[in-house]
């Protein structure tokens, strides 16, 4: 898919890799509109990148702004899925009390729930795309971890959100291959985002020893190189890609 002429929409583009990849897939030529909660800090806009307000807990906000995409798109030709949680939930706290039981339901409502949620209204604006080179209409990516494969203590909600994104890549890709469309997951390792940059030195020390190599955190900006090259090697397609300097995650 050229990324001059493409129409994109990603959640979670206000910060972090999101936010990286909306700058990105902008620079290289495409209208991008990102999705984020309202009460984000939205990235300046211009004739090309719009910013609308929405929170993908709610299936009538989700069905609004993804229509409001499509508005101002003329279309929408690739969805990259950013926005997420990873709220610690050990089943035991440290004083011997149960985890209430919403903040694992509240991870899976924003990671794997809204995700589908957006995903299902863009796949419908797709279907109506005239097909491209091969018969392409769309690509989605969807940001998975490596905590779907190596969580660690406390991230049961997260990895298991993680790991149902991974797994459902395939079964999409088969789903959505006869209308043209490709489903891709990204797993990124460790990587430099402003959560990060206010960890302890120590624990940024340890972060940084854990990649084989190169030996040194990932920048949201090397995922989404990793994002423009999906949109445009049509052969990927159903693949869960690891992108971790062969990162191990430790139990702790």
């Amino acid at each position: 898919m050229d990324a001059t002429k493409t129409r994109v929409v990603v959640t979670g583009g206000s910060s972090g890799i999101g936010r990286a990849v909306a700058h990105r897939l902008h620079d290289a030529g495409s209208r991008v509109v990102v999705l984020d909660l309202p009460t984000s800090a939205p990235a300046p806009t211009d004739d090309r990148l719009t910013f609308v307000p929405v929170d993908v807990t709610d299936p009538a906000a989700v069905e609004t702004a993804v229509a409001a995409a499509r508005q101002v798109l003329g279309g929408i030709d690739v969805l990259v899925s950013c926005a997420g949680i990873a709220t610690p939930t050990p089943v035991r706290r440290s004083g011997g009390q149960l985890t209430p039981l919403d903040r694992f339901r509240s991870v899976v409502a924003v990671n794997l729930v809204g995700l589908y949620d957006v995903l299902r209204h863009c796949v419908d604006a797709m279907a109506d795309n005239e097909p491209g080179p091969d018969g392409e209409r769309g690509v989605i990516v969807n940001l998975s971890s490596i905590a779907a494969f190596d969580g660690q203590i406390g991230q049961s909600a997260y990895a298991a959100t993680k790991g149902a994104i991974a797994s459902m890549t395939l079964p999409l890709a088969r789903e959505l291959g006869p209308l043209g469309i490709r489903v891709l997951s990204l797993c990124p390792g460790i990587v430099d985002t402003p959560m990060l940059a206010g960890m302890p030195e120590s624990l940024r020390e340890r972060l940084t020893a854990l990649p084989v190599f190169p030996r040194r955190l990932a920048e949201p900006a090397e995922i989404a190189e990793f994002v423009l090259a999906c949109l445009q090697i049509r052969l990927l397609n159903g693949e869960v890609v690891r992108l971790d300097a062969a990162t191990r995650m430790p139990p702790r």
